[in-house]
């Protein structure tokens, strides 16, 4: 429950870094979710939609948010799984997926720890904080391809991580 309020806090902009008016939300149809499951890597285990399937007790995976991140006007899912088994100490794990001009899914990122996509960029995907313990966070950009490492920073200000 607590890193589910700090999820939430992240996403509400505490951290401190630039965000946008908040985006029109989107509703997937049932068949639209499982393709995003599905695109996620997640599969549908004991009743629910798992992305780490050896975690020994699961929660399940939830899509967290539906909206268009990167503005091309179709819906884009931030996916969530909670566990330190196969996520460690920011014991969250994401994917990130969008739905694309044919009407498939597809995987755009994902990884451990809790993203929160920062200010648009025109015509890109936004930058994108990954959060977690620590006070030094990775924001990844995005490169035509797929999202990398671009800078670290705390609270909006460049930052070097404790190694």
């Amino acid at each position: 429950m607590i890193l589910k309020s700090f999820a939430l806090l992240l996403v509400a902009g505490v951290s401190g870094a630039a965000m946008a008016a908040p985006p029109a939300k989107m509703v997937l149809s049932p068949a639209d979710k499982a393709a995003a499951f599905k695109a996620a890597g997640a599969v549908q285990k004991r009743g629910m939609w798992m992305m780490c399937v050896d975690q020994p007790n699961p929660s399940g995976a939830a899509i967290e948010e539906v909206r268009d991140i990167n503005s091309d006007g179709r819906p884009d899912a931030i996916i969530t799984e909670s566990g330190t088994f196969c996520y460690g100490s920011s014991e969250m794990g994401y994917a990130i997926v969008s739905k694309q001009p044919t009407g498939g899914w597809k995987l755009i990122d994902e990884g451990s720890g809790i993203p929160h996509f920062l200010a648009p960029r025109p015509g890109s995907w936004p930058d994108m904080e990954v959060g977690g313990p620590g006070f030094c966070f990775p924001v990844q950009r995005w490169n035509g391809k797929g999202y990398a490492l671009n800078r670290w920073q705390y609270d909006g200000k460049a930052c070097r991580p404790n190694r």
